[in-house]
């Protein structure tokens, strides 16, 4: 199969995916294989919550219209242009996913196929139906995929490679696991954002899309607050007051009430807006309802610190404070060629 075929698949799997939003659901005739798939597609959307508490229709249907939005001949035409793809023997690649957001791991699946691979998936326990729906309807658009496509339930085994996404307590285990074996081994990571306190109110209250999105479950969203001596978090609350719907899904709730009960017979000095809890910390990773902060002095002085701790960084939020860093509001969109932790998958995936 072609480097071209194989893009046009996703082109058609994008344009699948394009029909379903939480506010417009609409059926597009031009859409291969919808007699097949459209209605099954719906009803599966509608079950995940069932099967994660924490998979609301709000966000799979945000991470469906992310993928819509991706998977186009632009995208996929710019994300691969930088790359010599050669003809060569399809490996065996395992993927080990994760499940802490709708469909966290498509990446990797997309990755390894159209690089040509076979792929053999492990999915999370806490997300095993999105991914091999979409995975049918691909193989419905090309069926000589289906030979390239392995969701595995047991142990992995016959693999060339893997890529394994984890804690930071189960990637020592995949590191050795696998320390025979080429691999991608991801750790914990969380993203943060630097304010100056200059921000206007539409950039914090897109800066609230990062903190609540998935309800603060994913690596990309923001838990962490660098702010300069002095700064007035009015401005931030007021801006984020929006999200307060967040409160009333119970799993969110939940650990609202737990973490603020937690920090208050510890005796920590908080804020609270009835939604969210702020709390001074040097730690970068806050639990779900909360969010740390820290003061800085010198932005060049936090800039050097960060650097120190880019392997505990995804991404950072900022208005151009930081080299490289995001925008407001951006961190749950990522682009094809933004590689989580920073490592080039597909080149790892073309050197194999």
């Amino acid at each position: 199969m072609t480097l071209e075929t194989k893009k046009s698949v996703f082109v058609e799997l994008g344009k699948f995916l394009s029909q379903f939003s939480e506010d417009n659901t609409s059926k597009n005739p031009t859409v291969l294989h919808n007699n097949l798939f459209f209605e099954d597609f719906i009803e599966l959307i509608k079950l995940s919550q069932s099967h994660n508490g924490w998979y609301t229709p709000e966000q799979v249907y945000f991470a469906i219209q992310s993928w819509a939005e991706a998977l186009t001949a632009e995208n996929l035409n710019q994300w691969l242009s930088a790359y010599n793809f050669q003809i060569k023997e399809p490996k065996n690649i395992a993927l080990i996913l994760a499940g802490n957001i709708p469909l966290v791991g498509f990446h990797d699946f997309l990755s390894v196929l159209i690089t040509g691979n076979n792929v053999l998936v492990k999915t999370s326990s806490n997300d095993q139906h999105l991914l091999p729906f979409l995975a049918k309807y691909i193989i419905a658009v090309d069926p000589k995929l289906v030979n390239n496509i392995t969701f595995v339930d047991g142990k992995l085994e016959n693999f060339d490679a893997v890529i394994a996404t984890g804690s930071n307590n189960t990637a020592r285990y995949f590191e050795y696991y696998f320390k025979d074996k080429p691999s991608i081994i991801r750790k914990s990571r969380n993203s943060i954002a630097v304010l100056n306190g200059k921000e206007t109110k539409e950039q914090l209250a897109a800066l609230g899309e990062d903190i609540f999105r998935y309800f603060g479950l994913g690596c990309r969203n923001v838990s962490k607050l660098f702010v300069p001596k002095g700064y007035s978090f009015v401005p931030f609350f007021e801006a984020i007051f929006e999200y307060q719907h967040v409160i009333h899904y119970e799993k969110y709730a939940n650990n609202y009430d737990y973490n603020k009960a937690v920090f208050l017979m510890s005796n920590f000095k908080l804020l609270d807006n009835g939604f969210l809890t702020i709390k001074e910390d040097q730690s970068h990773a806050s639990p779900i309802s909360s969010i740390f902060y820290e003061f800085y002095d010198d932005i060049n002085d936090l800039k050097t610190r960060l650097q120190s701790e880019n392997d505990k960084i995804q991404c950072i939020v900022s208005d151009n404070l930081i080299e490289n860093s995001i925008g407001f509001g951006q961190t749950q969109k990522p682009k094809l060629w933004n590689y989580a932790d920073n490592t080039d998958t597909i080149s790892f995936l073309l050197t194999t």
